[in-house]
């Protein structure tokens, strides 16, 4: 059995999970096996052996989009932390702290929490509006583009699904927090404005050390976003 509980790093789609957790990588932490294909930093194995395959079993969409879990479907596998474990140790793990990012992780965090209780959670979060529009302009976000599955939650328009699908995630941000599993919200849009205090305090709780590599990482990431903004300001000030 690994001594050390995992950091787990989590939140709705299109929130920047995923460059959170190249941060977390790259200040010491183990990953395992991430093909990274458009940067995800997610583990393959346990993505494709564990999580998805689970999601089918209970009938919910393995892309965490349409149909979400219910509750009353799942199930607690005992063998979890074994599998996971065993992964981890098959890819290289010899000590030290190791993570795992996925969405879906926190659409199955009673499975996650019960195979590792004292795992730190990092929540990310963005503003909802920014995630329904990434959503609707991201070509594998395809579950509310169906008029279907638009009726079957009662949305009007595909923009009402994804507002539906988000305070879905929301919900189980809430009872995660509830049930008290130690849970750090982190908005990666803070960085876009140079705010770096929150990731700061975020790798001094998982007691990761800052390295300058990280500005290397994160500004290239970063470069649309901030240029937009400069286009907004520059815009409202043309306007005065």
């Amino acid at each position: 059995m690994i001594e050390k509980q995992p950091i787990i790093i989590t939140g709705i789609p299109r929130s920047g999970a995923s460059m959170i957790a190249g941060v977390i990588h790259r200040c010491g932490a183990f990953g395992g096996n991430m093909s990274n294909f458009k940067g995800v930093n997610e583990n393959d194995a346990i993505k494709e052996t564990l999580e998805k395959p689970y999601l089918a079993s209970i009938w919910a969409d393995e892309m965490g989009q349409y149909p979400l879990p219910e509750k009353h479907r799942i199930k607690i596998p005992l063998t979890w932390r074994e599998s996971v474990e065993e992964i981890m140790e098959r890819e290289g793990y010899n000590g030290g702290e190791w993570f795992y990012k996925s969405s879906r992780a926190s659409l199955l965090w009673e499975i996650w929490h019960h195979a590792f209780p004292y795992a730190k959670w990092v929540i990310v979060r963005r503003r909802t509006g920014d995630i329904i529009e990434s959503c609707k302009k991201t070509g594998f976000m395809k579950a509310f583009k169906d008029e279907n599955k638009c009726n079957a939650v009662k949305a009007a328009n595909e923009e009402e699904g994804w507002l539906w699908w988000v305070h879905q995630y929301e919900k189980r941000f809430v009872d995660m927090i509830t049930e008290g599993l130690d849970c750090k919200v982190v908005y990666p849009s803070r960085l876009v404005y140079g705010d770096y205090s929150q990731l700061y305090e975020m790798l001094d709780w998982l007691r990761l050390k800052w390295n300058r590599e990280i500005f290397n990482y994160i500004n290239p990431l970063l470069e649309t976003s901030r240029k937009k903004e400069k286009e907004a300001q520059h815009g409202s000030i043309s306007n005065l």
